[in-house]
């Protein structure tokens, strides 16, 4: 049993994280208080291949491995957040359904307009009455002759301000027993698509969550997403996968708030001496060391066997629920070992501490990781 990084993921990691330090960390404030990424970085993370870590190259994309992609988000996170996110959902929710159920003309047409960057995808799930259960989903679709015809409403979709690519869950029109959901790629500059809002929110600010309206948009029947009455299927699987990308995104919060604490308590002086000293806070620092390497292990074996196309359901979401938890510990813990000076904007450990919350909240919250992972435990 090895442990250690191949040559290659060793190499990246490198290499991602002096191009997180270098072009990133410098406008993550930037980032979170314009609510928005600057241009200039998601450019970078397009030229860089980011946007396609592991969509083969076949269809335009880097060809890397699951656990490669898992490092990328894991260290750009580390910088920021926002950006961190917008690679996890870009990646893991719209182009990885489409690598797995899309026909050789879906993945012709649109894996390389996702591996490019030249449209950023997103995943319209959740609802207004739906979020936690996504059998309670309201947008329903007419099938016509030439095209299916939408009509609903979606919120808190990451990256949908982009106004891209989105993988679109709706149940069929007909009477409620009746109702079967699909999955329908579609172009987010349709008309009918209306962009209601981008959320002003607590943490990861600088990444779009948005609010649409979908007013009679029409959909080629070329876009449907693997078979008809499969959307269920096809959302739920997707959310697996998702959850190693903010499992990934929770290690570099949590990465970020160690770093920081670490650092500080070796020249933070009180009492004559160095606050390192302190057993208060060597008892602090060594639990949050504990707890990081335990969600690093569980992360990287999920984004590892996702890769051997293995059964991830239980280990996603043991991964997700540990490091979205850890996220939050190492950026609570850091910031009171800063003490008044973690609580300034002037310091990252604010951003950090707001920036980790969410990670508990999307891709299914902390109590509904801890349902599926007793479920499948109890199978």
């Amino acid at each position: 049993m090895d442990f250690n990084f191949s040559e290659d993921h060793r190499v990246l990691k490198e290499a991602v994280i002096d191009f997180a330090k270098a072009e990133i960390a410098p406008r993550a404030a930037a980032n979170d208080l314009n609510h928005e990424i600057h241009p200039e970085i998601i450019s970078q993370l397009k030229e860089l291949g980011f946007l396609g870590s592991y969509i083969p190259e076949e269809y335009g994309g880097a060809g890397m491995d699951f656990l490669s992609y898992v490092l990328i988000v894991e260290e750009i996170s580390k910088a920021c957040a926002s950006t961190g996110v917008l690679i996890s959902a870009h990646s893991s929710l719209c182009s990885d359904p489409i690598i797995k159920y899309g026909t050789e003309a879906q993945k012709k047409k649109f894996l390389p307009l996702l591996a490019s960057g030249e449209k950023i995808g997103c995943f319209l799930l959740t609802e207004p009455n739906a979020g936690s259960d996504p059998g309670g989903l309201e947008t329903c679709f007419h099938e016509r002759d030439d095209h299916y015809e939408l009509e609903g409403s979606k919120i808190f979709i990451t990256n949908g301000g982009f106004l891209g690519l989105g993988i679109v869950i709706a149940h069929n029109c007909g009477p409620e027993p009746d109702r079967q959901f699909s999955a329908f790629i579609v172009d987010l500059q349709s008309e009918g698509v209306v962009l209601l809002k981008n959320e002003n929110k607590m943490g990861i600010r600088g990444s779009y969550t948005s609010a649409f309206s979908l007013e009679g948009v029409k959909v080629p029947k070329e876009n449907l997403l693997g078979a008809e009455n499969e959307g269920f299927h096809i959302a739920m699987n997707t959310l697996n996968g998702g959850r190693i990308g903010i499992a990934a995104q929770s290690l570099g919060i949590a990465g970020a708030a160690f770093d920081l604490a670490l650092e500080y308590a070796q020249t933070r002086k009180q009492f004559g001496r160095h606050i390192s000293k302190f057993q208060a806070i060597q008892f602090k620092l060594a639990d949050m060391a504990t707890e990081l390497e335990c969600s690093k292990l569980l992360t990287y074996k999920a984004g590892w066997q996702k890769g051997l196309k293995q059964d991830i359901v239980l280990l996603a979401a043991q991964a997700k629920n540990k490091a979205s938890e850890t996220a939050n510990f190492c950026a609570n813990e850091a910031l009171q070992i800063h003490g008044g000076y973690g609580y300034m904007a002037d310091l990252p450990l604010e951003r950090l501490y707001r920036d980790a919350k969410i990670t508990e909240i999307y891709e299914g919250t902390s109590e509904v990781q801890r349902i599926i992972i007793a479920r499948e435990l109890l199978k």
